[in-house]
Formats: structure tokens, C-alpha cells, sequence
């Protein structure tokens, strides 16, 4: 479908969101790889044949939330070691000042930390290499 019938549909038709939020869901979309767009037609990236919406769906506010693999690693790291947030980010930074001169992403810090407390984050490796790219 082209940008503005999805718009139409998400706003207007089904009454979900407003036209603003709508533009956003479908950036995000084609962001994240569920939707392609060529030749100004959005086509899904994934296979349709295995989804049920049923009947009387209607999506929360959390579409539009993101979600940092950052920060939820952070937040591993804090209740594996039982201490607040703000200590592991400022281990991660003594650990890219001090360890790397400044030469190391977040992200990177905070596997090497995740490694270090034997918290597991392998289900966030693509999020935080994405994060790493984007950035």
C-alpha cells in the first residue's frame, strides 16, 4: 500500500492513532525491517501467513516505544550485581576512559561488563550491533 492509504487507514479508517504517530509507526517500520518500500508501495518483509489478528485488535501506546538494548542491558547488569543503574554506567565509562582512552562505544563497554558479571545479553547482540551502527 503507498504511504498515505496506510496513513489514512491507521488515523482515520481504524481511528488508532493520529496521522503524526502513523507516520512514525511506518518509519519505524521500514527501520526495523518489517517493511520495504520501492517505487512508493510499503510491502511487508515477513511472511503473512502465519499472523491471526483477531477480532477487535487495537495496538497500545508501546508501538511507539523503543526499545534501547543499551538500557536493558544496564539493567541486567544492576540486578545481577544488586546495585543501582547509575553505578554500572559509571563503570562502563571508567572502563571506556580508562581501559580504552575513550576509544570504545557504550555498547561494547557494556558486553565486556555483561561478560565480566556473567549476565547474559546474547539475545540482545543484533539490537546492540544495530545500535552500534545507527550510532
Amino acid at each position: 500500500m503507498r504511504k498515505n492509504e496506510l496513513v489514512y487507514y491507521y488515523a482515520f479508517d481504524r481511528k488508532w492513532m493520529s496521522t503524526e504517530q502513523a507516520n512514525m509507526l511506518l518509519q519505524r517500520a521500514e527501520e526495523a525491517g518489517l517493511l520495504g518500500l520501492e517505487n512508493g508501495i510499503f510491502t511487508p518483509r515477513f511472511d503473512l501467513s502465519g499472523i491471526t489478528i483477531p477480532v477487535g485488535f487495537k495496538p497500545t501506546s508501546s508501538i511507539f516505544e523503543r526499545n534501547d538494548p543499551s538500557q536493558e542491558l544496564i539493567g541486567r547488569i544492576a540486578q545481577a550485581k544488586g546495585i543501582e543503574e547509575t553505578e554500572v554506567v559509571s563503570e562502563m565509562n571508567r572502563i571506556i576512559k580508562e581501559g580504552f582512552d575513550g576509544h570504545l562505544l557504550p555498547a561494547a563497554a557494556l558486553v565486556l561488563l555483561a561478560k565480566k558479571y556473567h549476565v547474559p545479553f546474547k539475545d540482545l547482540r543484533e539490537a546492540l550491533i544495530g545500535s552500534v551502527k545507527k550510532g
